[in-house]
């Protein structure tokens, strides 16, 4: 991206009128030397001149003369002279040129001449100092910054001025700081202020700096000057109301004065540590007046950021190069890690947490550089102090850790810096120098520790980085070869694709250079393939065969990285890639060996690795076919990267190819209408590239023609401009062609985007230019693209709106006044319906309308017609555009406001009137749309615009009384009139009275027609009224959605408007200094319009319109905060104030709406604290939050209902604010505050805090652990470690343990009685959150005192609270302690069966291993140590897996533990230990109910499925996953078939689920099920004939589905065997019977299809499974439809698919012709679908056909839909002719053409569609947005036509009889009469409709038009279509 370059503002010199005239007056000079007159004649020029630019020449002229002087020429006229130009130094403002052009001038005096400069700036300057005024104060520091800035005249002025200027210094900040006191609720001064403070402290700080001599003789006066302004050091450190930026300055201003004072001697550092420490101790050696000062920096509880500002001082001002002098020094050194390690635990704001993070990297920068000298000048007890291993080093990993994940990248950064530079610490000093780092234990020690933490650790990528830079990479892919591969692999996280992506090129860098440097020259070509084995090959591997969805991160991150690091690596690539099987026989979700060739070569062309000169890239890598294929692929990724080589350059100006012309007209068609957005805007953004070439290399070669001789050369130039010329004809004309009538919002959205780029590169202009784009814009092209207009799609219309701007207006045609009128009507017309997106369309057209020069003439007679009076004149012809634009705008503004008030006049009689026919929101819409497109700044009919503010404010005042007794009503959804409040309810009833009917009650479940005014007067009258008839006598109907339509979408019009008025409008107001601004809107008004979203966001009860209120009143507060207004800058602070008193003394009379999660109050306290600057001190959000910690926190007193309202407020703030992301980690300090108010207010006693504790509880949750990024509920990408969660929420630690016991002292279960602690579950579920690290070290910070809390959590009576306990037992056992743990777990469980056992305690001890056990299992990627002992303990309690245990649910615990440890292929124990438990499971397992059942006693009772699921997961992995392993040879078949016969349907379903993995997974891995037999097989299709659950049955379908693909399968019916004709007509019944089920159907339909392909496929044909072949294709074709599940939709196009070889491309058509015809148009409705996956599916026959029927580019490769539906057309014609069937193909297309399939019921539907459309607002049933019926028709028009061509070069293959022609001619005249009646229906119907239906009545009108070609295209087929009996 390219950043523009900010630009200096140069001012000339602002001097008052009388100081200027004096000046000029004294550079008079009439005698004296020339070279002094000359110069005073150029500076007195100077100040004459008003243009600052020539005033910096003049300044530069006269430093040149200056220059040119000597000593002689000096006097009083020199001085004069330098006083002129001390003068303008100093009154320019900060940052000016002149000011530095003056220092130059000065700077150029000749040394003997210096002096006289010196005093004449110095006096100057010290008037300055002497006597400015406050608003001076920051130019006059300002002024002191420059002259230390190389300056060097301007430095020894400071110097001679010392004292005076400490002294002002010291005065400004005293002022500064008695000003902040002040400013409280004024963010924007105050955040001035605070750059003045920062300012004047920096400039202090440069004048101590700048002190030749030091301070250490300091004079009392200067002494005096030094401690005020240590004084005010103090200040600014201990108010915490300054700025972060302002302390920490301050903190490095104290270190640097005591420097200043003290000398770099001991006694210095001796005074920093007595200042870090907070202590007098250590201060009696500096000065006395200084000791003064720092004891007060000491005494006191100052804030613990003071010690944090001064150790950066430390660090920052002192300097720590070279050896220390002294032993205070090394005290000092290791004092600021203690110090800042001891804040660690302290910092709340994510701020500081950044501070300290990059004040710890700056103390580990000083510690190398002390280290850097000669190893022996460092003392020993330093050196072993920063020695890995140390306790200081060790801390400071401990910091690392648990903050290498924080939310802040700069934290993490800084982290990771650290533990850089930490390395290179114990790198100086290890005590054996020599020894190879490699082989250093405590590097190894780490390495390891972190290659065996999670990886989606984010810290962990950055630590290895700094491991591979110092160490190499060799050490770590010796330890774990697969690294690469699983990097790569994590590469498809977004979250964690930078770090991976990071890692991985340090490791390649680093791998390629070991390589290189340590191999012999005759190993080259060895150690480049061993790079490419270990880096490329992965990579390529990777991108064939995932997913491309998968592999983006990796093209973004990693791939460029590699081709610069390795550019010859692209050859092997290449080769490798076409060295690849073909892509057909790879997986079809993956791009496939072609798609990442593409990716390769696209890359490598971006990096400059590649150039497409000369024939190396497209007659040598890559032939033109293949890619022209990947333009055309189905991935969309392989299309893009295919793009991308083509458009993507190194040079703008290359000139573009033919070929590469023609590749882009093969690529556009079919990929316009694509429905990824990312498609989209890559598409675009490539084109751009490509089009921007062809701009930039045009110019060139038009260049290249004027000065070129060769007249090769020119024809050759001229050859390729006329190429562009025909390329871009080409291309507008072809988007233009397809924004027809029922285009698909995709491909508008892609055309628009791409004219509009058009428009801009080249332009649409009439004037003849060396395109001419102009000429090809038709006004049938321009009428379209206005259509696109009314879309729906806001981005459409906006698009459509910009580029009609930019189109010839003789083709737009708006400059006609018949034609403005009629837009201008429609608008109109479009902003009173009651659809609320028409009002979107009539303010798009408003908008073009406005740049017309005609436009006022034309809405005065509009306005005419309606009998309004508009006083406007119209512009004259010489009127300026701007000056246009703004009449043209308050015209219509005129004209919507009048509308407006008429309308608003009959609202207020009849609200429901104005729902059914002027819904008030259009207009209001209308208004804001028209006011953001005028500038407000340089209006000229100011009065006119005060007066139609007032009105306009007025208005929306008006329209809110009418709406707001609904939108504020209690149940504004439903108009149930229920407040308290007498107004409100006069308000309701008084509508409830108009719009119920008389008769019936059933006004919300019909619409209803309004009846008149006679009837209303008459309320007893039963009489029937009619309803009122409109302008053309239709009557109203009516819905409660239109009214409540109507209301809220007012309210939210209003409050855009009002924002917009606020926002936009310049304030008319009077400053501080009693200056008027002239504006549009009052002071008052503004207030006016806060009062007035403050009443609705806080009595508001419907979401929609306090939602949209809060963006109005955000753009209002903005408005406040940057105003100059001093009283409306306060006003935010005052509101809030009021709120948070209001939400104290609220009770359930309250107006503030408690229900409804606090409605609109959180909303409005959000807008007022966004308002707050983030730079700001955040004061008006830690008052807001500590109120409302407050008052969520329960008190004693909080018993009812009226008491605990303000609770429940300051609960559904509170989550609002977590919520806030702009709030951002300022809320971060109130987490556990706001943790804790959560978890306390769940033992309120009432619902609703509970209720509101619950929603900010989750809010919390997701604030602290993340938002959820995978479909695990505890995946520890949700988590963090209990390390980190309280080092970063410490107050938390105490609050989580006494609450912990407080519930766990509830939990008792052996009296049998359940006591559940409200909050325990809360607590357990946070502690559940958080989980180990092997980086914890012995210690896990204290968390020992949960452990027995939690154990005793696990005997609760509730098995929910028992899981929870498992679950968070996790974190707090160490790793290594885990083996240790779990066996003293189990030696808790009885050893055998005893009386009174508490299977509570037993399940919750089990639960708690097993979780234990996991954990070790996904952690520690290590088996249990030898001698653990849990093998022998399980064993010794068998019994609990027994029919010994009556208890079900501990059984099942039991045998999930044996699960963890026995099922899977890697074992935790030995393998003799887990070969005894698998025995002894097996046993248990034969013995159990599953396989010897007890008919005496059923299983019955809790936990008895869970129970038989862990059965049956023993069972099948000794079965069906690892019978080898578990040696059950003998026992599996029994085993098994129990399994499938079991009773119990989850078992069956399970079995079922897990054979149907297993067959999966032997597919892909291609082998054959061994534990599959004949028994088995007949049992699954035994089952599938008698199952009754349907989940089993699906299941089983799908299990015979993969068997059948393997072998015939044998079908039985107990002993009957069923014929195939039998099975195929009990699948087809089953899928008929069961549409409802997804599964079932698509299961039986899919084995269906395989039994069908098999029956035609079979020599012996069955003669009666005809009518079974009909059934299944009307089946087939039933299931493709629009309303279908994309589920089902998926399963039929793979159906056609595997079909497309052997059913529709036959010759021998074994459905018949109507059949097979039909399953064609069922595969081209799938191709048009608009599910995106459905389409991808459906194209797949492309490489499922045979070969030889396709084209020799087509066979075999996977194509995007559009070209399939293409390809599949065309391929159906040719089978046409293969099956002799071409009159009949004829026929069978033309009646497609016609529409014929789509039913015969449109006339219903036309009748139908007026009312529904009125009748429902938003619900437009099915609609498919992708499809194109149009384009649909002109394919099929094109291929019947070369079809017809086809048929008559066939006429004399074959005759037939005279009978059959005259029918083929009775049916060409059938097809013909229906054509021409459609034709004449559908004109007709369009005449009907209103002017410009294109926005009326837009679906109509699209639908018309469609079906008036459909029988065009016909007519004109059946024309060329002349049969003769030959033809036949």
């Amino acid at each position: 991206m390219v950043v523009k370059k900010k630009t200096t503002k140069v001012e000339a010199v602002a001097l008052d009128e009388e100081k200027l005239c004096n000046l000029i007056a004294s550079l008079s000079v009439d005698g004296g030397a020339d070279g002094v007159k000359q110069l005073a004649q150029t500076l007195q020029s100077c100040l004459e001149l008003t243009d600052p630019v020539q005033q910096i020449q003049l300044i530069k002229k006269a430093g040149s003369q200056l220059e040119a002087l000597s000593e002689e020429q000096a006097g009083g006229a020199l001085d004069a002279c330098l006083n002129a130009l001390a003068l303008v130094y100093t009154s320019v403002r900060a940052k000016n040129p002149l000011r530095r052009a003056v220092a130059s001038a000065l700077g150029s005096v000749p040394e003997g001449l210096q002096g006289r400069a010196v005093d004449r700036l110095s006096a100057c300057l010290s008037d300055c100092l002497s006597s400015p005024g406050p608003e001076q104060h920051p130019r006059v520091i300002d002024t002191i910054s420059a002259c230390l800035d190389g300056f060097p005249l301007g430095e020894r002025c400071i110097n001679e001025l010392q004292l005076q200027v400490l002294k002002f210094i010291c005065k400004v900040l005293h002022e500064y700081l008695h000003q902040n006191r002040g400013l409280a609720g004024r963010h924007i001064a105050q955040a001035q202020l605070m750059q003045s403070c920062l300012a004047a402290v920096k400039t202090s700080m440069l004048v101590l700096q700048r002190c030749p001599d030091g301070l250490g003789d300091a004079l009392p006066a200067q002494q005096e000057a030094l401690g005020g302004l240590l004084s005010c050091y103090t200040h600014i450190l201990t108010d915490e109301e300054f700025i972060q930026a302002v302390q920490s300055t301050a903190g490095m201003a104290v270190v640097l004065l005591v420097r200043s004072a003290m000398g770099s001697g001991d006694e210095v550092a001796a005074v920093v540590c007595s200042l870090l420490r907070g202590s007098v101790q250590g201060l009696e050696s500096a000065p006395r007046w200084l000791r003064q000062r720092c004891e007060g920096l000491c005494a006191g509880r100052r804030p613990p950021g003071v010690s944090l500002y001064l150790c950066h001082g430390a660090l920052a001002m002192l300097s720590w190069k070279a050896s220390l002098p002294g032993p205070r020094w090394e005290e000092l050194l290791l004092l600021v890690p203690e110090t800042l390690l001891d804040l660690d635990a302290s910092v709340k704001e994510s701020s500081t947490a950044m501070v300290v993070a990059r004040v710890l990297t700056l103390w580990s920068g000083a510690a190398l550089d002390c280290l850097q000298e000669e190893k022996h000048l460092c003392p020993p007890g330093l050196r072993a102090a920063l020695r890995g291993g140390s306790e200081l080093q060790r801390h400071l990993l401990e910091h690392i850790y648990s903050h290498w994940e924080h939310p802040l990248d700069g934290v993490r950064h800084q982290t990771r810096t650290l533990f850089h530079n930490l390395l290179l610490l114990h790198r100086h000093t290890r005590p054996t120098a020599a020894s190879d780092p490699a082989e250093d234990p405590y590097v190894a020690e780490l390495t390891h520790s972190l290659l065996g933490l999670e990886w989606h650790m984010r810290g962990k990528y950055g630590a290895l980085g700094c491991l591979v830079e110092l160490h190499g990479a060799e050490r770590l892919l010796s330890i774990q070869p697969l690294l690469p591969s699983r990097l790569l692999d994590l590469m498809g996280d977004q979250s964690l694709a930078p770090y991976a992506s990071d890692l991985l090129e340090r490791l390649f860098v680093s791998h390629r250079a070991q390589l290189a440097g340590g191999g012999a020259p005759e190993e080259t070509e060895g150690w480049v393939e061993r790079w490419h084995r270990t880096w490329v090959d992965p990579l390529l591997h990777v991108l064939c065969d995932s997913r491309p969805d998968q592999t983006t991160y990796i093209l973004d991150y990693f791939l460029p990285k590699l081709l610069r690091c390795s550019p010859s690596s692209l050859a092997h690539m290449v080769q490798a890639l076409q060295d690849s099987p073909p892509c057909r026989t790879g997986s079809s979700s993956s791009r496939g060996a072609l798609g990442a060739l593409m990716t390769c070569l696209r890359a490598a062309r971006a990096q400059g690795v590649a150039t497409s000169s000369g024939e190396g890239l497209w007659g040598g890598l890559i032939p033109l076919p293949l890619l022209q294929s990947a333009l055309i692929h189905k991935h969309d990724q392989v299309r893009m990267d295919a793009l991308g080589l083509v458009c993507e350059s190194h040079r703008s100006t290359e000139v573009l190819t033919l070929q590469e012309m023609d590749l882009i007209r093969h690529f556009l068609p079919p990929n316009l209408n694509s429905q990824s957005p990312g498609v989209r805007q890559q598409t675009v953004s490539l084109l751009k590239k490509l089009l921007c070439r062809v701009k930039d290399s045009s110019q060139l070669l038009q260049k290249r023609l004027v000065q070129e001789r060769d007249q090769e050369t020119r024809a050759q130039d001229q050859r390729s401009l006329h190429q562009y010329k025909e390329f871009l004809r080409w291309l507008c004309g072809n988007l233009l062609q397809v924004l027809f009538p029922g285009a698909s919002f995709s491909k508008c959205l892609m055309s628009l985007n791409l004219l509009n780029l058009l428009a801009q590169l080249f332009t649409f202009t009439a004037e003849p230019d060396v395109f001419a784009l102009g000429e090809v814009v038709t006004p049938a092209h321009a009428q379209n693209v206005l259509y696109c207009v009314a879309s729906n799609f806001l981005e459409v219309k906006q698009l459509a709106t910009s580029l009609l701007r930019q189109l010839p207006p003789s083709a737009v045609g708006l400059q006609e006044p018949e034609a403005m009128r009629c837009l201008l009507q429609a608008s109109l017309d479009l902003s009173t319906s009651t659809k609320p997106y028409d009002s979107v369309t009539a303010a798009h057209l408003l908008h073009l309308l406005l740049q017309q020069r005609e436009l006022i003439p034309v809405l005065l007679r509009c306005a005419q017609d309606q009998g309004l009076d508009l006083q406007i004149r119209p512009p004259v012809p010489q009127t300026p555009e701007t000056l246009v634009l703004e009449l043209n705008t308050l015209a219509v503004v005129q004209f919507l406001l009048r509308r407006l008030q008429a309308e608003l006049s009959g609202a207020e009689s009849s609200l429901l009137q104005a729902a059914a026919s002027f819904p008030l929101y259009g207009r209001a819409h209308c208004l804001t749309a028209v006011l953001q497109h005028l500038n407000t700044e340089c209006l000229s009919q100011t009065e006119q615009w005060r007066g139609l503010v007032s009105e306009l404010i007025a208005v929306c005042y008006r329209m809110s009384d009418v709406v707001s007794p609904v939108v504020q009503s209690s149940s504004p959804e439903g108009l149930i009139p229920m407040d308290s409040d007498s107004e409100t309810s006069g308000g309701l009833q008084k509508i409830l009275q108009e719009i119920q009917p008389r008769d019936t009650n059933d006004f919300f479940n019909s619409a209803r027609e309004l009846e008149t005014a006679q009837g209303e007067d008459q309320p007893g009258s039963k009489t029937p009224h009619t309803p009122p008839r409109n302008a053309d006598g239709e009557g109203y109907r009516v819905t409660a959605q239109m009214v409540l339509v109507c209301c809220w979408r007012s309210m939210k019009e209003v409050a855009m408007l009002l924002g917009q008025l606020c926002q936009s409008l310049p304030l008319h107001y009077t400053n501080e200094k009693e200056l008027t601004h002239p504006g549009l809107i009052t002071e008052e008004q503004v207030e006016g319009v806060g009062l007035y979203f403050r009443q609705q966001l806080l009595q508001s009860r419907h979401r929609g319109a306090f939602e949209l209120a809060y963006v109005g009143f955000v753009r209002l507060t903005d408005m406040l905060c940057r105003s100059g207004s001093r009283a409306l800058q306060q006003l935010p602070s005052r509101w809030l104030s009021e709120v948070l008193e209001e939400v104290k003394c609220s009770d359930p009379t309250s107006k503030l709406c408690a229900t409804r999660r606090s409605a609109g109050i959180p909303f409005y306290i959000q807008a007022l604290l966004s308002s707050e600057p983030k730079s700001s001190s955040c004061s008006l959000l830690k008052m807001t939050m500590r109120e409302l910690i407050a008052l969520a926190t329960p008190s004693a007193d909080q018993n009812t209902d009226g008491s605990t309202v303000p609770q429940v407020h300051a609960l559904n703030i509170l989550r609002a604010l977590y919520r806030d992301t702009r709030l951002g980690e300022n809320v971060i300090p109130f987490v556990s505050d706001g943790m804790q108010a959560a978890v306390l207010g769940f033992t309120s006693p009432v619902w609703a805090v509970r209720n509101s504790s619950t929603l900010l509880f989750s809010t919390l949750i997701t604030r602290i652990f993340g938002v959820k990024r995978g479909k695990d509920e505890h995946s520890k990408k949700n988590r963090m470690t209990g390390r980190e969660f309280f080092t970063r929420f410490p107050a938390l630690y105490p609050f989580l343990l006494t609450q912990l016991e407080e519930a766990a002292a509830t939990v008792e279960s052996d009296s049998g009685h359940v006591k559940l602690h409200p909050s325990l579950f809360l607590l357990l579920l946070v502690l559940s959150r958080l989980y180990p690290s092997p980086m914890d070290g012995s210690s896990s910070l204290g968390l020992a005192p949960f452990m027995p809390l939690i154990l005793r959590c696990s005997r609760s009576a509730v098995y929910r609270t028992r899981e929870m306990a498992a679950r968070a037992v996790v974190p707090f056992v160490l790793v290594t302690q885990v083996p240790s743990t779990v066996h003293s777990l189990l030696q808790e469980l009885p050893p055998q069966p005893r009386p009174k056992i508490q299977h509570n305690h037993i399940h919750g001890t089990l639960l708690q291993v097993l979780f234990l056990l996991r954990s070790f299992q996904t952690d520690s990627h290590r088996p249990l140590p030898a001698g653990s002992g849990i093998g022998e303990a399980l064993r010794q309690r068998m019994w609990l897996a027994s029919r010994q245990n009556s208890c079900l649910v501990t059984r099942g615990a039991f045998l999930d533990v044996l699960m963890c440890l026995c099922g899977s292929n890697t074992s935790l124990l030995e393998d003799s230990e887990v070969g005894a438990l698998r025995q002894a499971a097996l046993s248990v397992l034969m013995a159990s109910e599953l396989i010897t059942p007890d008919s005496s006693s059923a299983l019955l009772g809790p936990g008895t499925t869970q129970y038989l699921l862990s059965l049956a997961q023993v069972g099948l992995s000794a079965c069906v996953d690892f019978p080898d392993l578990w040696r059950a040879f003998e026992q599996r078949k029994q085993l098994l078939d129990s399994l499938l016969r079991s009773s119990h349907y989850e078992v069956r379903e399970l079995t079922l689920e897990i054979i149907l993995r297993k067959l999966h997974e032997e597919e892909e891995n291609k082998r054959s099920p061994l534990w599959l037999d004949e028994t088995t097989v007949s049992d699954l299709t035994n089952m599938a004939v008698r199952e009754t659950r349907h989940q089993c049955l699906a299941k089983v379908l799908q299990v015979l589905c993969m068997l059948s693909s393997k072998c015939e399968l044998l079908w039985t019916d107990g002993a009957k065997t069923l014929s195939q004709k039998e099975v195929l007509m009990r699948l087809l019944t089953l899928a008929e019977n069961f549409t409802h089920s997804v599964a079932l159907l698509s299961a039986a339909l899919t084995l269906a299809s395989q039994l069908v392909v098999e029956l035609v496929s079979s020599d012996h044909q069955d003669p009666d499974a005809a009518g079974c072949l009909a059934q299944w294709g009307a089946l087939v074709s039933s299931c493709c439809g629009e309303e279908q599940p994309v589920e089902v939709k998926l399963m039929v196009a793979k159906v056609l698919v595997a079909c497309s070889s052997s059913l529709m491309t036959d010759p021998r058509l074994p459905l018949g012709f109507p059949a097979t015809v039909s399953l064609w148009r069922s595969l081209f409705t799938l191709l048009q679908d608009e599910d995106q996956d459905v389409r991808d599916s459906a194209s797949d026959f492309t490489s499922r056909v045979p070969t030889h029927l396709l084209h020799k580019d087509a066979a075999g490769v996977s194509v995007c839909a559009p070209a399939a539906l293409d390809l599949g057309v065309e391929l159906l014609c040719r089978m046409f002719q293969l099956w002799g069937q071409l009159a009949a193909g004829v026929f069978a297309l033309t009646r497609w053409l016609m529409g014929d399939e789509e039913g015969n019921d449109q006339e219903d539907e036309d009748e139908s569609s007026c009312l529904d459309e009125v009748d429902f607002l938003f619900e437009k049933g099915e609609l498919n947005l992708w499809a194109e019926p149009l384009q649909w028709v002109k394919l099929l028009h094109r291929h019947l036509c070369s079809l017809i061509v086809s048929l008559e070069q066939n006429e004399g293959a074959g005759t037939v009889d005279l009978g059959q022609a005259h029918q083929i001619q009775s049916q060409v005249h059938q097809i013909q009469s229906q054509a021409r009646a459609q034709v004449l229906l559908s004109q007709q119907a369009l005449s009907r409709l209103p002017a410009l239906p294109q926005f009326s009545c837009t679906a109509e009108h699209v639908r018309l038009t469609l079906r008036h070609r459909r029988a065009e295209l016909a007519l004109d087929v059946l024309g060329r279509f002349k049969p003769t009996t030959s033809c036949f």
